[in-house]
């Protein structure tokens, strides 16, 4: 038997080169990253405090001043959401956790609401995030 060597075909890349371009990246990405950086002017940076800050009022003052606002009252949706959550588990949630349960029902059906009432255009492509 003729021992042959193998070797990479013109476009083949083989391993060693593969973790050699690797490990160059890796070396050099915090550099650019720090040439990137110090060709920022100082006036695009933000600046380290507000020009104005606020005065914290005192809880004294914040409690006479401030009313409590009132939960809004639940969505039908939620309702119906909670009403189908206490039939199927009703009797293995406390009042508790059952309040606890509509409460989150109810958020969840308003960030639906609000991402509902964002409008997209059609050339818009979604925005997400592909692993394998």
């Amino acid at each position: 038997m003729k021992d042959k060597k193998k070797t990479p075909r013109v476009g083949q890349k083989s391993r060693r080169r593969f973790t050699k371009t690797l490990a160059a990246a890796l070396v050099a990405a915090p550099v650019a990253a720090s040439a990137v950086g110090a060709q920022t002017t100082p006036a695009a940076r933000e600046p380290k405090a507000p020009p104005n800050p606020q005065t914290t009022p005192t809880p004294a003052a914040a409690a006479t001043t401030t009313p409590t606002p009132t939960p809004p009252k639940p969505s039908p949706v939620a309702e119906a959401y909670a009403g189908v959550a206490r039939a199927l588990y009703g009797g293995q949630l406390s009042d508790e956790e059952f309040a606890r349960i509509k409460r989150d029902l109810e958020g969840n059906v308003r960030a639906s609401e609000r991402l509902r009432a964002f409008k997209l255009k059609n050339s818009e492509e979604p925005d997400f995030i592909f692993s394998a």
